[in-house]
């Protein structure tokens, strides 16, 4: 694990305790930052999580509560929080839509929302959401994870442009295809794997850890300039 940031003194929650998630939250801690992470999957929380229904306004709001008087306050919101259900348009449940509306959009609001009451008073803070290239390209058989993503993108745009005068920057990170506990089963199947990479310009399939850097830049004061952005971090998948 290797970090060129400095987080010492910093306050951090992470939603999200699986991939992703778990990933920036061992590199914020190793920059020494303090971290408290929440998920409603009591297996994937570390010894300091917090356990919670991510989807319900109440259980997010009781959440950052905990979490900032766990921490003594709250300075960096990290959103990690997804699933997908990959099927055509046509052949896609309601409840599959609402399943994914749920965890991955309300579950952004509601969680941003109780955040940002903390931060604007305080007159700092940095909020990253996990986003994807979904938001932007129109992966077939991607329709509610796409509408999700990219309504992420639109809500922390105007969350940014809110929040901007009190010293609170709010952005995105998004993964091109990532190996993750979320792409695992779909990356086995014969010849997916081969036929994702051979969309990626830079020849091979996103790691975790290639989306730790991007997100702390984000989370450090070094980005204090930096509000309303989606940034890609796709082995530029989005360029072809």
């Amino acid at each position: 694990m290797r970090t060129t940031w400095d987080f010492t003194g910093t306050r951090a929650l992470v939603a999200g305790a699986g991939g992703i998630g778990a990933a920036v939250a061992r590199e914020l801690a190793a920059a020494g930052a303090t971290v408290v992470v929440l998920d409603v999957d009591k297996d994937k929380l570390p010894d300091n999580g917090i356990l919670a229904d991510l989807t319900s306004p109440d259980a997010c709001r009781a959440a950052v509560d905990e979490a900032c008087r766990l921490l003594g306050g709250l300075d960096v919101f990290v959103h990690a929080i997804g699933t997908n259900d990959r099927r055509p348009v046509l052949e896609t449940p309601d409840e599959v839509w609402d399943k994914l509306i749920a965890v991955n959009l309300t579950s952004a609001f509601h969680l941003g929302r109780a955040v940002g009451a903390v931060m604007v008073p305080s007159g700092y803070g940095r909020i990253v959401y996990l986003s994807s290239v979904s938001g932007l390209l129109a992966h077939k058989h991607h329709a509610p994870y796409a509408a999700t993503k990219g309504g992420i993108n639109q809500l922390l745009r105007v969350m940014a442009r809110e929040w901007a005068p009190h010293g609170v920057t709010v952005n995105a990170v998004a993964p091109g295809y990532t190996e993750t506990d979320l792409t695992r089963d779909y990356l086995a199947a014969p010849g997916m794997r081969d036929s994702m990479e051979a969309l990626v310009p830079a020849g091979r399939l996103g790691r975790p850890e290639d989306l730790t850097g991007p997100v702390l830049f984000l989370a450090s004061a070094e980005a204090a300039f930096v509000t309303g952005q989606v940034l890609y971090v796709d082995g530029g998948r989005t360029l072809v």
